[in-house]
């Protein structure tokens, strides 16, 4: 059960569901149907949030989290993970509520935890950041997939300071997140391109033409933050897909390489909406088994070399099924 200290952190600490809205934000978006589920996403993270922030115990999180949609509850245990991990970083709490967390019913959701580790890491110091990561027990895709708490970081920066990290387009200082500083960047500026599809709504056109106002050397991974939020969260019908596949030209593979990453998360939580069908056999003519096919060929094969982090080996191998003489090959 809920503590009055527990009561006053989420008092003190969680946003309201107003305040993480489209309109609250002041972002460019007419309501529809699709949007209103594109903002049922942070709704859905606060939800999370709240539960865990109050310091509920991994029990009774876990049954509120059952009570949310499937196609929404990964989101919400993004806020879980968010919340235990503020919980864990804070002065006499380390408790390992984030470990038991990750470890236990948030398995299938690995991906999306990670991510809210970097909301976590949002509303942190810096110092605070070394031990954040817990060391986790035959976890799948521990440690190679924690750069998506960079990427969540990236994330929420450019969704909750949107003027300063999207209209100045600020980049970020370096941290040495998994030893690799030169990294970071990279990893902060798909979680921007994931921000850039929900801050448009889910509208192709806009979304396209805010990656083109960033520098040149930053839009490659913008647009594999495009492309999983498409897929992943959805807000675009078959025709607005296409306008995104289309827009994205000369960087068609990162587009690709995010609608791959989303269909393994969606995949390894075993629940794929429709709109994630739509957008892999849209985006890339394939289908989610193929899709998950690529992922999983591309992540076994081979190792590290040491020039890159494995999850950049891994980035990159999916890339390469997408380029053009991947493609001839394969015709």
């Amino acid at each position: 059960m809920s503590t009055v200290i527990g009561v006053l952190r989420k008092r003190l600490l969680a946003p309201s569901l107003a305040s993480v809205g489209f309109a609250e934000r002041g972002f460019p978006v007419t309501h529809t149907d699709a949007t209103a589920r594109l903002e049922a996403v942070p709704q859905a993270v606060i939800c999370g949030f709240e539960w865990a922030i109050e310091g509920a115990s991994l029990w009774e999180v876990e049954r509120r989290l059952a009570l949310i949609e499937p196609e929404q509850r990964g989101f919400a245990y993004e806020g879980a993970t968010m919340g235990y991990t503020i919980l864990d970083a804070m002065p006499g709490g380390g408790r390992d509520r984030t470990r038991e967390l990750l470890e236990g019913p948030a398995r299938p959701y690995i991906f999306l935890t990670y991510i809210g580790i970097g909301f976590a890491m949002a509303r942190l110091p810096r110092p605070l950041w070394k031990n954040i990561l817990p060391e986790l027990t035959d976890v799948a895709y521990h440690p190679t997939m924690s750069w998506l708490a960079v990427d969540g970081y990236g994330f929420d920066r450019a969704y909750f300071d949107t003027e300063k990290w999207v209209g100045e387009q600020a980049e970020p200082v370096p941290y040495p997140w998994a030893g690799r500083p030169e990294y970071f960047a990279r990893a902060f500026d798909q979680g921007v391109g994931r921000a850039l599809w929900f801050i448009h709504g889910g509208n192709p056109t806009a979304a396209a033409a805010a990656v083109g106002r960033f520098a040149e050397h930053r839009r490659a991974d913008l647009w594999s933050g495009v492309g999983l939020a498409s897929t992943f969260a959805g807000g675009a019908d078959q025709r607005g897909l296409g306008i995104l596949r289309r827009a994205a030209g000369e960087y068609y593979d990162e587009l690709a390489l995010g609608v791959v990453f989303a269909v393994k998360a969606r995949t390894y939580a075993a629940y794929v909406p429709t709109h994630t069908h739509l957008a892999a056999e849209v985006l890339t003519g394939l289908s989610v088994q193929a899709l998950r096919e690529i992922s999983d060929r591309t992540e076994a094969a081979g190792g590290d070399d040491g020039s890159l982090p494995l999850y950049e080996v891994w980035r990159e191998r999916i890339r390469a099924e997408f380029r053009p003489e991947a493609r001839r090959a394969a015709s």
